[in-house]
């Protein structure tokens, strides 16, 4: 039941540079559908720039590693992604006060990422935003930290309901953002917020080889 440290941090990054890379196309689909059609290039340009700040920095805990992150993506990310994924990581960064994640651990970051997104983004379940991806990924990983299981089996939790959370929301109506201006046409999508979420946890959870 090992803990999540700076390594397991570093992982988690690059990978998820080189998912948002190879699903730039896919998230750049979902967004032209019923968005701004720029979703999987910001994500794209956003982790690429990440990468080229985690060379040049020598973070020392998964904090530094989250706040490098946040400010990188709120400074070179446009649209709503750049604010709402930079609010996520800055909350989760000083959630991240230890040098390695427990299952607990992980649990408040995620919540406080949670907090992070609500508070910027205004939106809530069934809006058919990254929200519907990311309370029940902090749900699932509170439940492994309450039931006694390790960081990586929090993390794999987290992700598996950040994906059913992204699949649902396919039906639903948009309330909040570009989509929502669509009414009853943009039922049908996913919400490209929700799926680039499912997609970095996914990332997450791969990189604590869960």
């Amino acid at each position: 039941m090992a803990d999540l440290g700076i390594d397991w941090a570093l992982s988690w990054v690059r990978a998820a540079a080189a998912t948002v890379t190879e699903h730039r196309e896919h998230l750049l689909d979902l967004d032209r559908a019923i968005g701004d059609g720029d979703h999987g290039e910001n994500m794209y340009r956003g982790f690429t720039a990440v990468l080229g700040k985690l060379d040049a920095a020598e973070p020392s805990t998964v904090g530094d590693v989250l706040k490098l992150v946040a400010t990188t993506l709120m400074s070179t990310v446009g649209g709503a992604a750049g604010p709402l994924y930079g609010t996520a990581f800055l909350r989760g960064a000083k959630a991240a006060d230890t040098d390695a994640l427990d299952a607990a651990g992980v649990a408040a970051v995620l919540a406080a990422g949670l907090e992070g997104i609500v508070a910027r983004g205004k939106a809530e379940v069934g809006d058919k935003t990254m929200v519907d991806a990311w309370t029940p990924a902090a749900a699932a990983a509170q439940h492994v930290a309450d039931s006694g299981g390790s960081a990586a089996e929090a993390l794999r939790a987290a992700a598996d309901a950040a994906r059913a959370g992204a699949e649902s929301t396919d039906p639903l109506v948009a309330r909040k953002g570009r989509a929502s201006y669509l009414g009853e046409r943009s039922a049908g999508h996913r919400d490209p917020g929700a799926e680039s979420s499912a997609l970095l946890l996914e990332t997450a959870a791969s990189a604590a080889g869960a």
